[in-house]
């Protein structure tokens, strides 16, 4: 599905409105990412009892800008063994794909701007899921040739560390969005929020397994605790930005931050039926926004939640939990959809194909885990 403002042709009108949405855009993340660090201070306070940020503007809400701006006049250092263009590229390879996947969340429904209708979205592009998964996968390369230019040991075994977590978690992660596309029948984000229209949200029609699923490999995808294995201070310093100061160090604090608002919205894109909600007659093109903004909030808490109650991982758990868990289970229960979504277009009973499904699953994961306790036995008595 195009966007209906392109139907008009290109001409002075389509170009401004393509670059005011573009704006609002960046203006909207950049805003979000404020707001996440003062929400993020301020709920783990209330959690532990504790004040929080209340000197800087109201509520301590400025204490974000005022962190900004310090960082900006900090100096800026380059260690004797780095490589210098990498390590100044690095940042920008982290902050990038952060803005460019938002790109393609729908954030409200269609609005009508100087006779011209647009969507309230940046771009619907027909594989907008492909490019979110590119998106994502691009991300690593920023951290790990942070670590790696820097020249130093802590930062390039940082580093190492978020090249392997990514990639252990970006193959369940894929397997739950392939869910989401599979229910939806289309790559388009747009596709995919239209289809859960009338409450029929992935979140139930899929099950729970593939949202949760998602929410545990954003988590690590983003380095967010408890799966900040990449920046453990106890263990790196710092981790793969132990080198970094200044604007260097506040372009990755910001694409962190960005990265948790973004994967935030494509799971409210993905499970939660995007801007979709109850239809209000008074002012009706502001409320699917509001519906949209209410959904990113609350998953926003659940990821601060994260960080104030679970400790950190080892890194053998970390694995564990990735290769043998949850890719063995996203990979059966896509099949589980993909078996189901077949029988009903071929007039199959749906009782029985979810009870052999089930029992082939229970089979496998019996399977699964035995060989894995045979290998554990063998390397233990090598």
């Amino acid at each position: 599905m195009g966007d209906p403002l392109y139907a008009d042709g290109i001409n002075a009108a389509v170009l401004l409105i393509v670059a005011a949405k573009v704006l609002v855009v960046f203006a909207f993340l950049m805003v979000s990412v404020l707001f996440m660090v003062w929400f993020e201070r301020k709920v783990i306070s209330d959690m532990q009892s504790r004040i929080g940020p209340d000197r800087a503007g109201p509520w301590g809400l400025l204490q974000t800008l005022a962190d900004g701006i310090k960082l900006f006049f900090k100096e800026d250092l380059l260690p004797d063994q780095a490589d210098r263009r990498i390590f100044h590229l690095a940042p920008y390879l982290s902050i990038v794909p952060a803005f460019a996947a938002f790109a393609v969340v729908p954030f409200g429904g269609t609005i009508s701007i100087a006779g011209h209708h647009t969507q309230l979205q940046l771009a619907d592009p027909p594989v907008g899921v492909l490019f979110l998964l590119a998106m994502s996968s691009i991300a690593v390369y920023g951290v790990m040739l942070a670590g790696w230019a820097s020249g130093s040991k802590y930062p390039l075994l940082g580093s190492v560390r978020a090249s392997a977590q990514m990639v252990s978690y970006e193959a369940a992660m894929s397997l739950a969005v392939a869910a989401a596309v599979l229910a939806a029948g289309s790559l388009s984000t747009r596709d995919i929020v239209i289809a859960q229209e009338g409450y029929r949200w992935n979140l139930w029609v899929l099950g729970v397994v593939p949202f949760v699923i998602y929410l545990i490999a954003a988590t690590a995808e983003t380095n967010r605790p408890p799966f900040d294995l990449v920046e453990a201070e106890q263990e790196l310093v710092g981790g793969f930005h132990t080198e970094y100061s200044s604007i260097s160090f506040a372009l990755f604090f910001l694409a962190e931050f960005m990265n948790t608002v973004t994967v935030s919205a494509v799971a409210v894109t993905l499970f939660l039926g995007g801007p979709n909600g109850p239809h209000i007659g008074f002012l009706p093109d502001l409320w699917p926004v509001v519906w949209f903004l209410g959904k990113l909030l609350c998953f926003l808490f659940v990821y601060v939640w994260f960080r104030a109650t679970l400790p950190r991982f080892r890194y053998d758990q970390l694995m564990d939990l990735g290769w043998k868990k949850l890719i063995p289970l996203a990979l059966y229960w896509l099949l589980l959809i993909a078996a189901l979504r077949i029988g009903r277009d071929q007039g199959w009973n749906a009782g029985i194909v979810l009870a052999v499904g089930v029992a082939v699953g229970a089979v496998a994961w019996a399977a699964l885990g035995a060989a894995l306790r045979q290998g554990e036995t063998v390397k233990a008595a090598a």
